[in-house]
């Protein structure tokens, strides 16, 4: 099964190049480093005492694995970390969260997963151990990584059921990858359950990293100066929006009974969408304006309708300058994003109904009273009109979600222990 996998790479590859060469025309950081998603490193690297490989597909993968990456760094001082992405705003997050480690830390794209590519990786970084972040399981690196003798561990791991089927109908290819994995560290009871069903043995429930966020000084600063500009109007964020949301919640917006000088804040996931929101806004006959546009002196215009939010790696003070946070990728079948940052800063968290990547973290901070669910996006500017036009409520829900998010900590000191047999002393 597995060389019927393999072939279907090669032949897919040039389509996969193309595709590539075809999205860098919005996003130029996809034509950039391609040597590397095909195993080809130039010099040999500098040699290491000992590597750690981390890979962290995107953004909020990386995100999650800076607490992670900081305790590895602290507990093994002699080791250096090789941190692979997938898409270049996860290696532009990597590089902005990191830097603060210097030469410890290199970053890589992840070789496409042909079987000589990650052959090439293992020798070229030699690392001691390889964890991937959350969901990413490839047949081939698992293989070759048991050749070479680097232990797997998936870390953070989450499984919903519906990634379970599809796992399972791949068949034996994924059942022979989980049985290569060393170490699964879940999420939760219900994660560990479904990943021991495909096969791997040694499964350990650690919770989820991303309650030990620490958020950065810097973040609170630009949070601090973005609510400066905006000024004392209420402001509802609507952050990692998706594809088709924005417009749900447009049409919304503009039925809702929200305070007369409240402030749409809309922050798309992916950046390359920025121009095509902008177009939507001002198709509704709104007034907009742009973070970028805003300058260090710049100020929200009084009759701003919509704050789009065009930046990256500023989600943090997104969150920190909002009233009110509505986490994206739920209104429609997609999943839902992380609602662990808005809830660390204290904001009350509205979501949608479509939750299932974060199940059991939505209904926890639910049931804590810092998060509530609504149904579509008339539901979601109901709600958030009724928070930002009561003070009391809105104050009371801020401190449960910060409650919720600060009694989770300390899955990166469990997951720490967990891998600490698999490396050195």
């Amino acid at each position: 099964m597995r060389l019927l996998y393999t072939l279907a790479w090669w032949l897919a590859l040039p389509l996969v190049l193309a595709r590539l060469w075809l999205r860098g025309r919005q996003e130029p950081g996809y034509r950039q480093h391609w040597g590397e998603r095909l195993g080809f490193y130039g010099r040999q690297a500098t040699p290491a005492p000992d590597t750690i490989w981390l890979h962290a597909v995107s953004v909020g993968e990386t995100r999650a694995a800076e607490p992670l990456i900081d305790a590895l760094l602290a507990a093994w001082p002699a080791c250096r970390i090789v941190l692979t992405h997938m898409t270049p705003t996860g290696r532009a997050t990597g590089k902005a969260l990191f830097a603060k480690h210097g030469a410890r830390l290199v970053q890589s794209y992840l070789p496409y997963d042909t079987g000589a590519m990650p052959a090439r990786f293992i020798r070229h970084f030699a690392p001691r151990i390889c964890i991937l972040m959350e969901t990413e399981v490839w047949p081939n690196l698992i293989h070759q990584c048991n050749r070479y003798k680097v232990p797997v561990v998936l870390a953070n791991a989450r499984l919903s059921q519906r990634s379970l089927g599809k796992a399972q109908r791949l068949g034996k290819l994924i059942a022979d990858a989980a049985r290569g994995i060393t170490l699964v560290a879940a999420q939760t009871q219900d994660d560990a359950d479904r990943v021991r069903q495909l096969g791997v043995q040694d499964v350990v429930v650690t919770g989820s990293i991303k309650f030990d966020v620490v958020v950065p000084e810097t973040a609170l600063a630009t949070g601090a100066w973005l609510r400066g500009a905006i000024g004392t109007r209420p402001v509802l964020l609507c952050a990692s929006t998706r594809e088709g949301e924005e417009q749900l919640i447009l049409d919304a917006y503009t039925r809702a009974s929200l305070p007369a000088n409240a402030l749409l804040l809309i922050v798309p996931r992916h950046p390359q969408r920025f121009d095509e929101v902008e177009k939507l806004i001002a198709a509704q006959g709104l007034a907009v304006q742009r973070r970028s546009g805003l300058g260090q002196d710049g100020i929200v215009a009084a009759g701003t309708q919509v704050l789009l939010g065009d930046s990256m790696g500023e989600m943090f003070a997104y969150y920190a300058a909002c009233d009110c946070a509505f986490v994206g990728g739920s209104l429609l079948p997609l999943g839902g994003q992380n609602l662990i940052e808005p809830a660390a800063l204290g904001k009350p968290v509205l979501i949608g109904p479509h939750t299932f990547n974060f199940a059991l973290v939505t209904e926890q901070a639910i049931a804590a009273g810092g998060a509530a669910l609504v149904a579509d996006a008339d539901a979601l500017m109901a709600q958030a009109a009724a928070l930002l036009q009561d003070p009391a409520r809105l104050a009371a829900m801020g401190e449960k979600a910060l409650a919720f998010a600060s009694q989770h900590r300390g899955a990166t000191p469990r997951t720490i222990a967990a891998i600490q047999p698999l490396l050195p002393a």
